[in-house]
């Protein structure tokens, strides 16, 4: 069992930045594929990025290539997502994931969710 807890969202304006953790508990978070998801109100969850089990290996959906960067440090039990040159559409509620497939792109593969971080880009 993993328990997934972000932090990080808030208000920022457009080209701002934000940086969102994902604390995981338990002991075998290195063992875990990690990914990041976000919902925008009035739409399904969507793929951000994903990261594997050393970090050493990622993946972004192209509306954030080159502007989103997704880490982890194993020693910490967290993963990072670095938002840089933040839109108005990035605005939703970003979610962290944990799972067995590496780089997985879909919802259905990942086990464990946390609650969620509120994003809000202004214009």
């Amino acid at each position: 069992q993993v328990q997934l807890v972000e932090s990080g969202g808030g208000l920022v304006q457009a080209g701002g930045s934000l940086r969102l953790s994902c604390v995981a508990s338990g002991r075998t978070f290195s063992s875990y594929a990690m990914g990041w998801f976000r919902q925008a109100p009035g739409k399904e969850r969507e793929f951000v990025a994903a990261i594997n089990w050393s970090g050493g290996s990622t993946y972004y959906a192209d509306s954030v290539k080159g502007r989103f960067t997704v880490s982890r440090d194993n020693a910490k039990n967290t993963v990072y997502l670095q938002m840089n040159s933040l839109k108005p559409e990035d605005t939703a509620v970003f979610y962290c994931a944990a799972g067995r497939y590496v780089l997985a792109r879909t919802t259905a593969d990942y086990d464990y969710w946390g609650q969620g971080t509120q994003v809000t880009v202004s214009s």
